[in-house]
């Protein structure tokens, strides 16, 4: 039981600090100092991306999966909802590329209204 929550918990986070890679730039149109936490995740979150690299999380993640005998993505509202966003099916080269394109577009975008801003 432990080891399943420990699992859901990973997910969660992962799932969360996507969103703050993806959205964060806009997050600090309101909060400005939140610039010195994204800026390290984008980069990160970018080069994950473009070097096909792993997450730190998603080995911690099958780690807690094995301690709690779990061999798939079955049961629970995390599991079902928020893994195929996060390790989508077919997930190429390419499309990692288009993915870091699009993230960086979007966060360009979000910069640029916030320096216009200020």
């Amino acid at each position: 039981m432990l080891y399943a929550l420990l699992t859901n918990l990973t997910v969660l986070i992962h799932g969360l600090f996507i969103v703050f890679v993806i959205f964060g730039g806009i997050l600090a149109w309101r909060w400005p100092q939140l610039v010195w936490l994204h800026i390290p995740a984008l980069a990160w979150g970018l080069w994950i991306e473009i070097s096909h690299g792993i997450c730190p999380l998603t080995p911690l993640e099958n780690h807690f999966r094995g301690l709690a005998g779990e061999a798939g993505y079955a049961h629970g509202f995390i599991e079902h909802y928020l893994l195929p966003i996060i390790y989508p099916a077919g997930l190429t080269h390419d499309t990692q590329y288009l993915l870091a394109a699009i993230l960086a577009a979007i966060n360009l975008l979000a910069y640029s209204v916030l320096i216009k801003r200020h």
